[in-house]
This record gives C-alpha cells, sequence and structure tokens, in this order.
C-alpha cells in the first residue's frame, strides 16, 4: 500500500512537472509489414527536458509469422511420429523504446526490443498441439515522413529494421539454448536445428503507414 502511495505521489509530480515545461504528447497507430502482417500502437513526448533534441517514443506492437517447419518442430521438440495432417500458425509480440530525431522534416528513429514469440504446431489427426516460444532482445532503427492532414492529425510513413539475437527455444518439457545449456534435448539435436526449424524473429523489415495524433 504504501508503494502505491508513493507511486501516486510521484505520477502526480510528473504531470505537473510536464504541465509546467508544455511537453507534447501524440498517440497512433500504423499497419502493414513488420515481420509479417502487423499492427503498432505508441505513444510519444516531446519537449520533456530542456535542449533536449530527441523525442521519446514507447510502443507495442503485434504481428503474424509463419513459425517454421512443422515437422522438424516435432521432432527436435516432441517426438519421432509422422502421423496427422500438420497446421501451423506463428505471431509475436514486440516492444519498442526509440528516440526519435527530426532531421529537416525526415524523422530517424533507433533504439532497443523486446520481442515474444509463440508458434503453434497441431497435428490434425496425430493428436499433437504444441507451442514454441522464445523471448528476445534486440535493436532497431528506421526513417519515418509524417504529412499533415489537419491540425492535429498526420499520416505517417515509416520503414526500418530490427535485429532481435538469439534466445532460448523452449516448448513443453524441452529447451535449446545459444549457450548450449540445453534441458531435455531430443537425440543429438542442437540449438542451430532448434533455430533453423523455428522462424524466430531475427531481421525484421518494417514498412508501414499508420495515423499520429497530437493529444495536447
Amino acid at each position: 500500500m504504501k508503494a502505491v502511495k508513493i507511486l501516486l505521489v510521484l505520477g502526480f509530480a510528473f504531470i505537473q512537472q510536464v504541465e509546467a515545461r508544455g511537453v507534447k504528447f501524440t498517440a497512433g497507430f500504423n499497419v502493414g509489414h513488420n515481420g509479417g502482417f502487423g499492427l503498432n500502437f505508441y505513444i510519444t513526448a516531446a519537449e520533456f527536458a530542456e535542449d533536449f533534441p530527441f523525442i521519446a517514443r514507447f510502443s507495442i506492437g503485434h504481428a503474424w509469422r509463419n513459425p517454421g517447419n512443422a515437422d522438424s518442430a516435432r521432432k527436435i521438440f516432441i517426438n519421432d511420429a509422422t502421423n496427422g495432417t500438420p497446421e501451423k500458425s506463428g505471431r509475436f509480440w514486440q516492444f519498442d523504446f526509440d528516440f526519435v530525431y527530426n532531421k529537416g522534416g525526415l524523422f530517424i528513429y533507433g533504439g532497443p526490443r523486446l520481442s515474444k514469440f509463440i508458434g503453434n504446431f497441431k497435428f490434425v489427426g496425430g493428436n499433437e498441439d504444441f507451442d514454441v516460444k522464445s523471448v528476445q532482445w534486440g535493436v532497431g532503427f528506421g526513417l519515418e515522413k509524417y504529412y499533415r492532414i489537419s491540425r492535429k492529425l498526420k499520416l505517417v510513413l515509416t520503414g526500418g529494421v530490427s535485429y532481435f539475437f538469439d534466445a532460448t527455444l523452449y516448448a513443453h518439457d524441452t529447451s535449446y539454448s545459444p549457450d548450449g545449456e540445453d534441458i531435455n534435448p531430443r537425440r543429438d539435436y542442437t540449438y542451430e536445428d532448434a533455430d533453423r526449424a523455428i522462424n524466430q524473429p531475427k531481421f525484421v523489415l518494417r514498412a508501414m503507414i499508420g495515423l499520429n495524433y497530437r493529444l495536447n
């Protein structure tokens, strides 16, 4: 309870400071390609520190992608069965924190990334349904261009690339790690085998269009 009160006091103090400084907030969304068809929602804060030239932005995105090779995933993580008709689906959440710089109307951005990937593999008639998951850190950068629609609303075109570092892949009670510290590995399979079978994010290209709205 004490911690909640402290957070409320700090939050109120921050809001007062923001209002005193005249911090500019915007929010928006993008839709298009981001390692697969995806959506992205974000909020930005500008002029929150004196003479600081960058805009801060936090965004949350979700994209759908091919999760990898179903038969290989089954062998590497589950068993050697070959029965059933494979069905598969993949998706990942992406969390970005960027600093954005206005260079003559062209905005340059970059910062850290966090991805949470889930690939689902189902073998209809084979009694198999399992998820392969990973959590990856990464970095990214890109360019944006804004086109005014009204005083507060702008059209946004954005493109960029993110790179995600190798991370542990796990499913059921088996996992494979880049450092070789695997848990219940099957046969002589390694992380390299699992990584080839599973299409977790690596180089993620972004080409999206969206809207940006000024909140104050």
